[in-house]
């Protein structure tokens, strides 16, 4: 029997993991909690403190702790520390899931950030932020908005290894110039 294992990419240490090229850092972001949301996001700021808005894509996420918007009624919660809300079905009409596990974030730093994001998406970054942050990057569905003076981006765990050999590779185009 074959080992399709052989056809995958290995993961790098995400820890550990950079690429590095004049102009822009790319690095993976371990340790935040991220839990997905459900259902009336209002009720779900009040229970939590979280603030109720939430970016979309480019948009511009501030602090240790803010939203994500993914659809109308569905929002992504990161925090640098526990969030301190339980997780499962609450009477005031939400759904909270722990997702950490199941989310790989990187994150995109430097002046040629734009030259990046143009290889991964058809979607201006300069343009007006949408209204949410799912989009397809890379060919495959990511969170994608600002934090702090970097692009994040969130994909499902699985997708990982596919999409750093993709930035690997628009990374060393990106540094070889036009």
């Amino acid at each position: 029997m074959h080992d399709l294992a052989e056809k995958w990419s290995v993961p790098p240490a995400w820890r550990n993991a950079t690429i590095e090229v004049p102009g822009l850092k790319i690095g993976a972001v371990t340790g935040l909690h991220q839990h997905l949301v459900s259902g009336d996001l209002a009720a779900w700021a009040e229970a939590s403190g979280f603030d109720g808005s939430a970016v979309g894509a480019f948009g511009q996420a501030e602090g240790i702790r803010y939203s994500v918007r993914l659809a109308r009624d569905r929002l992504l919660a990161v925090s640098a520390t526990p969030m301190g809300v339980a997780t499962g079905w609450f009477r005031d009409g939400f759904a909270v899931t722990e997702i950490s596990a199941g989310l790989q974030m990187f994150e995109v730093d430097g002046p040629a950030s734009d030259a990046f994001i143009a290889r991964g998406t058809t979607l201006n970054p300069a343009g007006q932020p949408s209204a949410g942050a799912t989009l397809s990057f890379a060919g495959i569905s990511a969170i994608v908005y600002r934090h702090q003076r970097s692009l994040r981006i969130h994909v499902d765990r699985g997708l990982a290894a596919y999409l750093w050999t993709w930035m690997e590779t628009a990374a060393a185009n990106i540094a070889a110039g036009p």
